[in-house]
């Protein structure tokens, strides 16, 4: 890959593609705490890795539409809410995730007229995860669907967590499910499962599931569909663990 602009971008918060609502994002954040175990013997600090953490800044504009920034945000939900990036709408591309608080939402009116609100997001449990996505932006199936896959270069047996936003399904039920294979050609499903909860019709939903660390997840990789609907709108993504004692 190359050098790349931001151009183009999607944001998501729970069930709710904000992308065209979102001015910027003022912080991507992954950090891990330290322990500091310096002995008197030594002259330098000697430390620890400790508790991962990560999160979101982002600044929004004031739409009070249905489905929009301001319902959304202005909620300031007291449960966990998971928040994706995806860099483009490529296949593939590079995407970040994370369970979070939503910890506020702060209006300005400038005297220029504009009048935005800052929100952060900051992880819960997990912190934040780059992965790459399943799913070109959003992806809308009208049946079930085989998708195309991605290509991660190699396998490797450090298991694998991945994230989904469903924004829409009309039907009876949508269940998407994470599969893999070794020539790109003869998939299946992933041992313990990827697979999420089915959403009904009607409804949407978000949903982080995981693989221990010692599931061996191969080359290549798609998300699938099954169930009974005439429209299913989701975006996926997936962390495939690169080395081992990954841990929660």
């Amino acid at each position: 890959m190359a050098k790349q602009s931001g151009l183009g971008d999607n944001f998501y918060v729970g069930a709710v593609n904000l992308s065209g609502d979102v001015a910027s994002l003022e912080k991507i954040s992954v950090s891990r705490a330290t322990l500091d175990v310096t002995g008197i013997d030594k002259e330098a600090n000697e430390r620890l890795h400790a508790i991962k953490d990560g999160g979101f800044d982002f600044t929004s504009y004031f739409n009070d539409a249905a489905s929009q920034s301001h319902p959304t945000l202005s909620a300031l939900p007291t449960t966990d809410v998971i928040c994706s990036y995806f860099r483009g709408t490529t296949l593939g591309n590079q995407a970040a995730s994370c369970v979070a608080k939503q910890i506020n939402y702060d209006g300005n009116r400038a005297d220029t007229g504009e009048f935005t609100f800052k929100t952060s997001v900051q992880g819960n449990g997990f912190g934040l995860e780059w992965g790459r996505m399943l799913t070109a932006g959003v992806r809308t199936d009208t049946a079930a669907t085989n998708g195309a896959s991605i290509d991660t270069a190699a396998s490797a047996s450090f298991g694998a967590q991945a994230y989904l936003h469903v924004f829409s399904i009309a039907g009876t039920s949508v269940t998407c499910t994470i599969q893999d294979s070794a020539d790109d050609v003869s998939f299946a499903n992933i041992s313990p499962s990827m697979a999420f909860a089915a959403v009904l019709g009607g409804a949407s939903g978000t949903e982080r599931i995981a693989v221990v660390n010692t599931t061996t997840i191969r080359r290549y990789i798609r998300v699938i569909t099954a169930g009974t609907f005439s429209s299913a709108v989701f975006a996926c993504m997936i962390v495939k663990n690169a080395e081992a004692g990954v841990v929660f």
